[in-house]
C-alpha cells in the first residue's frame, strides 16, 4: 500500500514542482515602515515604478532605504539586481537585501533562501538556504514554509524528517496554498507512522480546500472519498 511520502512525490512530479527555479522575484508592495516621510517616498517610488519612471523610482527607494524602510531596501536591491533605471550592481544589490532581511522583512529573508537554494550570486548552499527559509517561515511566508517543508521532505541540506516536513507543510495548507492542502490531504489519507494517523475525513476536508484552488489532483482525490465512503456505507447497509 502507497504511504503519504509516496503520493506526495508522485504529485510533485504531475505538477511539475522544482526546487529552486521560482524565477525573477517582483518588487513588494506592502511592508510595515518605521517612519512616514520614507513610507511616503516609498509610495511614491512604487508609483513611478508601475509608470515604468525607473530613474525616478531608483531614486525613491534609494532614499527611503537608507532611512530604513525595509520595503525600499528590498525593492532597491531587486532594481540594482535587475538593473532597472541603473546599470546592473549585483553586488550592492546583495547589501540591500540584506538589510531588508535582517530588517524582519520575509519576503527578503526568503529570496536569500533562493539565492542560496540555486547558487546564484552567493557559493550555493543548502544549509544557508534552509536557515533563511526558516527564519521567513517562522515569519510566515506561505513560499518559505513550502520550501522548507519540501527539503524537510526530500532530504535537501537537513536530515529527512517526516514530522517536520508535515509540520510546515500544515502551516502552509492553514494559511490557504493549495499544494499544501494536497499534501497534507495525502498524509491524513494514508497516515505516516510517528507524525500523523490515517484520517479519511480530515483527508476529504485538505482534499476539497485544495480543488477549491482548481488542484485537478485533490478535486479526483476527493471524489474518489467520496465514493469509498458511500460504497462502505452501502455495504454495511446490506
Amino acid at each position: 500500500m502507497p504511504t503519504a511520502r509516496h503520493l506526495i512525490l508522485r504529485w510533485f512530479c504531475a505538477v511539475g514542482v522544482t526546487l529552486g527555479a521560482l524565477g525573477p522575484l517582483p518588487l513588494a508592495h506592502a511592508a510595515p515602515v518605521p517612519t512616514a516621510p520614507a513610507q511616503a517616498q516609498t509610495r511614491d517610488a512604487l508609483a513611478a515604478y508601475e509608470a515604468g519612471s525607473f530613474d525616478v523610482a531608483l531614486r525613491g527607494f534609494a532614499s527611503a532605504a537608507q532611512q530604513g524602510n525595509r520595503l525600499a531596501q528590498f525593492n532597491y536591491a531587486m532594481m540594482l539586481l535587475r538593473g532597472e533605471g541603473t546599470p546592473a550592481r549585483p553586488q550592492e544589490a546583495l547589501v540591500w537585501l540584506k538589510k531588508a532581511a535582517d530588517n524582519q522583512m520575509t519576503h527578503a529573508q526568503f529570496t536569500w533562501g533562493d539565492l542560496y537554494e540555486r547558487g546564484e550570486l552567493v557559493p550555493k548552499s543548502l544549509v544557508e538556504a534552509n536557515r533563511w527559509y526558516e527564519r521567513a517561515a517562522q515569519g510566515g511566508h506561505v513560499q518559505a514554509q513550502m520550501a522548507l517543508a519540501t527539503n524537510y521532505f526530500t532530504g535537501r541540506g537537513v536530515p529527512r524528517d517526516y514530522g517536520k516536513a508535515f509540520e510546515w507543510y500544515s502551516r502552509a495548507a492553514s494559511a490557504g496554498d493549495g499544494g499544501a492542502q494536497y499534501i497534507v490531504g495525502s498524509f491524513y489519507e494514508h497516515g505516516e507512522p510517528g507524525v500523523v494517523d490515517k484520517d479519511v475525513e480530515q483527508a476529504k476536508i485538505w482534499y476539497a480546500r485544495s480543488a477549491a484552488h482548481g488542484d485537478p489532483g485533490a478535486l479526483a482525490k476527493l471524489r474518489s472519498l467520496l465514493e469509498e465512503s458511500v460504497r462502505a456505507r452501502t455495504g454495511s447497509a446490506m
